[in-house]
């Protein structure tokens, strides 16, 4: 049974920074992509970022988040990473991670129903 365990929200000011962790159990995890998506208040869920197993990773990343978000990943701890920098009120929301069943997909996908397990989420408020 894959699980995967968010950590690391909070509140912070605009401008500033969080780190979210994302641990990952139950199979191997190289080979399979990690990605990180958002939900906010009566929005559907986004996609954020997300990594292959490379190293270093290929990424994606959508293009509200680009050159302040960074995903990353430390297969050795089997653990997944997305830094958040110069946040705006706008990024509040829910982050949550996922990770694929197939291993090793061609292309590194973006919509929530290529993804297969999920985590909890993790609540990130970005104050003005």
């Amino acid at each position: 049974q894959v699980q995967l365990v968010e950590s690391g929200g909070g509140l912070v000011q605009a401008g500033g920074s969080l780190r979210l962790s994302c641990a990952a159990s139950g199979r191997t995890f190289s080979g399979y992509v990690m990605g990180w998506f958002r939900q906010a208040p009566g929005k559907e869920r986004e996609f954020v970022a997300a990594c292959n197993w490379w190293s270093p990773p290929g990424t994606k990343y959508a293009d509200s988040v680009k050159g302040r978000f960074t995903i990353s990943r430390d297969n050795t701890k089997n653990t997944a990473y997305l830094q958040i920098n110069s946040q705006k009120p706008e990024d509040t929301a829910v982050y949550y991670c996922a990770t694929t069943r197939i291993r090793m997909p061609s292309i590194i996908p973006s919509q929530p129903n290529e993804y297969d397990y999920w985590g909890q989420g993790t609540q990130v408020t970005v104050s003005s």
